[in-house]
């Protein structure tokens, strides 16, 4: 649960602001969407793997971004 200490003189639009900040900081909305639906690991380490070895093209300069 995000909670969000605001004063009394504070406007309620920096509040907002700061409520939306702290939700996003949190990845509540990111864990939620990962939770929808599974993903055997091994299908998950296989894009980290890809990933990296696209990372490490791109570092080395054989792929042009």
């Amino acid at each position: 649960m995000l909670i969000i200490d605001s004063k009394d003189c504070e406007n309620i639009d920096k509040a907002l602001k700061k409520y939306k900040k702290k939700f996003e900081k949190s990845k509540t909305l990111l864990q939620l969407r990962e939770r929808q639906a599974f993903i055997k690991p091994s299908v998950v380490r296989r894009g980290q793997v890809l990933k990296a070895i696209y990372k490490q093209n791109i570092a080395s300069g054989k792929i042009d971004v």
